[in-house]
């Protein structure tokens, strides 16, 4: 008995290997130099804006400012000031703190308004006009006063002038004072110049200037 082999029918077909999966390229970056720059700009500035913020921080100063309102004349007390940190212009001038203990018992020589820093011209040791002394402004046409410029603490002499018709006899009556300020006025040639003089003597130095009938004589500036 012979065995016949039958020939395979179900042939399969071969494998296959499984194609490759194509990744795709990452996208190119495109460096645009516009946007660079601003970046670059915007840390530059941000950098500058601090170092401003750093250094006005650690450029304050300790200075005097007034906490209640004191008058002109009035003596300043310790109460009245109060230390304050600022950062200052250099054109501004302030009283340093460290000046507190010698400014308490000082006048004010201006009216100092609650709020505001205190600078030294603020401050006085005396005030004008004093205790016993007292301001007479007078209006003097040109030819009534020297035509040398006068300053504060210049030692004068009013003088009662006869007028442009009278006659001098003896010796015209005369009050000494000191100039404290010099003003041209506003209405006229004349020239206001404000004189300190006794008390006793401002009541008749007043009178004689209202009729025009009065002289400035310069002293001697040597001290």
């Amino acid at each position: 008995m012979s065995l016949i082999t039958k020939p395979r029918t179900d042939k399969r077909p071969p494998a296959t290997e499984p194609e490759p999966t194509t990744v795709a390229p990452p996208p190119k970056l495109r460096r645009r130099p516009v946007g660079v720059l601003v970046s670059a700009a915007t840390i530059v500035l941000g950098s500058v804006l601090g170092l401003m913020v750093w250094s006005a921080a650690g450029s304050t100063t300790e200075v005097l400012a007034v906490r209640s309102q004191v008058f002109r004349g009035e003596v300043i007390d310790r109460d009245d000031l109060v230390v304050v940190r600022v950062g200052l212009d250099p054109a501004v001038q302030a009283v340093p703190a460290s000046r507190l203990d010698a400014i308490a018992g000082k006048r004010a020589a201006l009216d100092l308004a609650a709020g505001g820093l205190l600078a030294p011209a603020d401050v006085a040791t005396t005030v004008l006009p004093g205790k016993g002394t007292s301001v007479v402004g007078i209006a003097l046409a040109p030819g009534l006063l020297p035509a040398e410029p006068l300053a504060p603490g210049d030692a004068v002499r009013l003088v009662q002038t006869p007028g442009q018709q009278g006659e001098v006899s003896g010796t015209p009556p005369t009050v000494p004072a000191q100039v404290v300020g010099v003003h041209p006025s506003e209405t006229s040639d004349k020239t206001v110049v404000d004189v300190l003089v006794p008390a006793e003597a401002a009541a008749e130095l007043a009178a004689r200037a209202a009729t025009g009938k009065v002289a400035l004589v310069l002293d001697s500036r040597e001290r």
